[in-house]
């Protein structure tokens, strides 16, 4: 699943593309894919619609429309959004080649008669066209972005105090608690923090908790400068792969050279995600 680096990654690149853009018409090649709404209704209530702007919240996108409506989108696992030469999601030959491709699920049409498409694997992504309120319901359901200011040792502290039985990595991962961060990030994070992702969050000294809250600002930002992580579930423009890679200390690297002790990196099963960390440096 993409995480915030690679879905702001994307935010960015269609933000630029998409603006100002007239829906002409749609066709949705899986109903379930905008539930509630029947497709008929779906198509009708988007028709003669602007995008006037395009956000992220989590790991989440909302391409704002005209009337005070949006169409989140959540790309899940195997989720893709190819715009001319922009696509980001789930990687496969699909991205670079003729769309639409036998994965497609939505087709958005505009009428400078460019097109916008939604495909999905696994059928695990969505698309929803919601108002204000439904909006508000939305991101109340998700925690504080780790790149917002109100992001601090001290909150970090305070969701740690009161999951002490949970270990740094089930924190990490749930969106309720913290947004956008997904098993990369949250394996970079601690490697960077020098901890174990499997330590209860009781066993951390607040000097840690800091320098974690630290990292994890850090690594985000690294990847969103890198244009995202070249993993099995992202791809940015054209196709084409994220900057990150080179900079993974952990993660996709069992069994090579801890870059800095040079003992083989470990995986675990974990928090239910494959979990990368060193032995020996992280404790």
């Amino acid at each position: 699943m993409p995480e915030l680096p690679e879905v702001e990654t994307l935010r960015r690149e269609l933000s630029r593309a998409l603006v100002g853009l007239k829906i002409k018409a749609g066709q949705i090649l899986w109903t379930k894919a905008v539930k509630p709404l029947s497709p008929s209704e779906f198509l009708k209530q988007i028709k003669n619609k602007k995008i006037v702007g395009v956000r992220r919240r989590a790991k989440m996108l909302f391409l704002d429309l005209e009337g005070k409506l949006a169409l989140a989108v959540h790309l899940k696992m195997t989720g893709q959004l190819i715009y001319k030469n922009i696509a980001g999601g789930h990687p496969d030959d699909q991205m670079t080649e003729k769309q639409p491709s036998k994965y497609t699920r939505i087709i958005f049409e505009f009428t400078d008669k460019s097109k916008l498409y939604f495909n999905d694997l696994r059928k695990f992504g969505w698309v929803r066209l919601i108002n204000d309120e439904e909006m508000e319901t939305i991101i109340g359901k998700v925690g504080p972005e780790p790149l917002s200011p109100i992001f601090t040792p001290k909150l970090l502290t305070d969701i740690f105090k009161k999951y002490p039985n949970r270990t740094i990595k089930q924190i990490l991962l749930d969106q309720t608690l913290i947004a956008g961060i997904g098993n990369i990030y949250a394996d970079e994070a601690c490697f960077l923090s020098k901890l174990r992702p499997d330590r209860k969050a009781r066993t951390l000294k607040l000097a840690q908790i800091k320098t974690l809250r630290d990292n994890i600002v850090k690594v985000l930002k690294l990847s969103i400068q890198k244009k995202g992580t070249s993993s099995r579930n992202y791809r940015r423009s054209d196709g084409s792969l994220g900057g990150f890679v080179p900079y993974l200390k952990v993660y996709g690297r069992t069994n090579q050279p801890c870059k800095i002790c040079r003992q083989p990196i470990q995986k675990i099963r974990h928090a239910g995600r494959g979990t990368h960390f060193c032995s020996h440096c992280q404790k």
